[in-house]
């Protein structure tokens, strides 16, 4: 077993999966893990045909949730570090190679993958207000620079992944800015690097369909919890 794991939540993404994987296995030679998200398309046979650690939700319990998980097999089975990665091919696993160097740098327990420091990177405008708008919170809490607070594409060392599979803030739905204050709050040392990052074929993000409104106001709720809570 890899001293290492990459933890991908997958959710109707047969069509995808398996170049997920095999693009990944062709740049490190680490654990795979793919949490199927109660995926409605054949995304667990795909799965099981590549030989990988599978972990099936009965019903869709949402993005959040699916990483948690895979945190808690991380932290089961004694892995030193994690990386999550989305399923629809969206993330360039070559930048899995850019966190963990940057990681062993900067002494951090969690390096959050930017798209936007890479180069260009072409995002719907309601999108990018949101995640501009969390960047400056991020920043106005941590004194850290985050440009990309919405980023699936994650390092985390055993001692910040383990934390987060235990942790009752950790958010069934769209773990985001709020986890960055939450890990900073904790003494987690949080940074960025820059990745490379593909548009996603098939829909813009998982964000799609959710109000911009409903979301920011939901994860300002989250921040207010998360700061006016002493422990969990």
């Amino acid at each position: 077993m890899s001293s290492s794991l990459v933890i991908i939540p997958a959710y109707n993404e047969a069509s995808h999966i398996g170049g997920v994987i095999d693009s990944t296995r062709s740049v490190v030679d680490w654990d795979l893990l793919v949490v199927n998200d109660g995926s409605e398309d054949d995304t667990p046979e795909v799965v099981k045909q590549k030989g990988v650690y599978l972990i099936n939700h009965p019903v869709n319990l949402g993005y959040g949730a699916a990483l948690q998980t895979g945190f808690r097999f991380a932290k089961e089975r004694n892995y030193d570090a994690v990386v999550t990665m989305d399923g629809d091919g969206q993330h360039d696993p070559m930048g899995i190679i850019t966190l963990k160097e940057v990681a062993e740098r900067e002494g951090a327990d969690v390096v959050i993958g930017s798209r936007f420091l890479e180069g260009p990177y072409r995002m719907p405008i309601a999108r990018r207000i949101g995640s501009w708008l969390f960047s400056q919170i991020a920043r106005a809490y941590t004194g850290r620079s985050f440009t990309d607070p919405t980023s699936g594409f994650q390092f985390l060392k055993r001692r910040a992944f383990s934390y987060l599979a235990s942790s009752v803030h950790y958010p069934l739905d769209y773990p985001d800015v709020n986890i960055i204050i939450l890990l900073h709050k904790r003494g987690f040392k949080v940074v960025e690097a820059p990745v490379r990052m593909f548009e996603s074929p098939d829909r813009d993000s998982m964000h799609r369909g959710l109000s911009p409104v409903v979301y920011v106001l939901r994860m300002f709720l989250a921040i207010t919890l998360i700061l006016i809570k002493k422990e969990d």
